[in-house]
Parts: C-alpha cells; structure tokens; sequence
C-alpha cells in the first residue's frame, strides 16, 4: 500500500507559480513511477505529467509542456509539480498518483491517488 498526500496548491494570478508537492508513505517510493493528473471543473480527469523511478525521464502533456516541470526526490519520498505561466484555464484539482504500468497517460494503470489539492489560476 502507498499513501499519497499533496500539497502546495492555492490561488495565483495568470502568469504566476506553484509548486506542488506529493508526499509518499507506505511501500518503497522508488518502485514506482509518477504521475500527475488534474480535473477542472465540468471536465475529464486528464494527464498533466509523470516521471520514471529508474532514470528520471519524464512526459508531458502538449497543454503544459515548457510551463510545468516534474521532479522526484526518491530520499524524501517526494514528488514535485513546478507549474509556471499559469493560466486560467489550468484551474483544476491537481493529484499525484503511482504506477507500475504503461501507458502513463492513462489514469487507469495507477494504482494509488492521492486526496487532490485545488489550484486556482486567476486571470
């Protein structure tokens, strides 16, 4: 089993920064790979990020790709979400989740979610 907590989330003007954390807890952080995902309201659950335990390399979705970097601190069971130049439209609820499967894109191959943490992009 794997708790995942996030947090860093809050209200920010257009153009502005957050940092998201993802704290992990339970089973072996390092054997699993990330991932981000986001609902805004009215919407789908879509895929913002993820990165790979072994080696780092990370994907993102073409909506925030060059805004929000991923990263992980496998000695603090931490996972970040840099998001820079945010826009309204990435107002949603931000959560991190963990997989041992493909294709990251896809929620359905994570096994453990966090509780979401809101983030809210005024314009």
């Amino acid at each position: 089993q794997v708790q995942l907590v996030e947090s860093g989330g809050g209200l920010v003007q257009a153009g502005g920064s957050l940092r998201l954390s993802c704290a992990a807890s339970g089973r072996t952080f390092s054997n699993y790979d990330m991932g981000w995902f986001r609902r805004a309201p009215g919407k789908e659950r879509e895929f913002v990020a993820a990165i790979r335990w072994s080696d780092g390399s990370t994907l993102y979705a073409d909506s925030v790709k060059g805004r929000f970097t991923i990263s992980r601190d496998n000695a603090k069971n931490t996972v970040y979400l840099q998001m820079n130049s945010l826009k309204p439209e990435d107002t949603a609820v931000y959560y991190c989740a963990a997989t041992r499967s493909r294709p990251y894109i896809s929620s359905a191959v994570y096994s453990y979610w966090g509780q979401g943490t809101q983030v809210t992009v005024s314009s």
